[in-house]
């Protein structure tokens, strides 16, 4: 019945995301995730990320920074996930709290997804430098935890590593 989702039996996944069917779940930061930045100190953050599907040949993601003391919420990011059928070509569209919106590309081979942006706009009043380029990598490791690499370039950086965090399943 149509308003009746929650109670709704989990529709089949639709086959063209079976590709990247690995990344399905609820996943949290085991140990903290690292942040470095030439312009900004390191940090430790928690993590909880929810990737799920609803049928449509997409995964939906949420991925939730925390503080790892004082549990405060920090970056919040949502969107999709898409494949091009009959590929490996891959679509990462994500709206960040920081005001950032962007969509990024790549390939995904066996369990491991490679995108880099092709497009990124941000509110006028996002804070400076602002980002011009991001790549991730996600990939399942041979323990079954996933990770994720994010870099990024910003008006005053090259391209260098900011993120990096190992995540393990919660729920399937």
């Amino acid at each position: 019945m149509a308003g009746d989702g929650a109670n709704a039996e989990t529709p089949q996944l639709n086959p063209v995301m079976e590709p990247l069917s690995w990344m399905l779940g609820t996943w949290l930061s085991d140990p903290p995730g690292d942040g470095t930045f030439p312009t900004m100190k390191p940090f430790q953050y928690l993590e909880e990320v929810h990737i799920s599907h609803v049928g449509q040949p997409m995964l939906n993601f949420s991925f939730n920074a925390f503080h790892p003391d004082t549990r405060k919420p920090m970056h919040r990011e949502c969107g999709f996930i898409r494949l091009k059928p009959d590929t490996n070509k891959v679509a990462f569209i994500s709206a960040q709290n920081t005001g950032l919106v962007e969509v990024e590309e790549g390939e995904v081979n066996g369990q491991e997804l490679s995108i880099a942006s092709h497009s990124i706009a941000r509110i006028s009043f996002a804070k400076k430098p602002h980002v011009e380029q991001i790549t991730r990598k996600f990939r399942l490791n041979s323990d079954g935890k996933l990770e994720q690499t994010v870099s990024m370039a910003t008006t005053t950086q090259p391209m260098t590593q900011h993120l990096h965090i190992t995540y393990k399943k919660v729920m399937p």
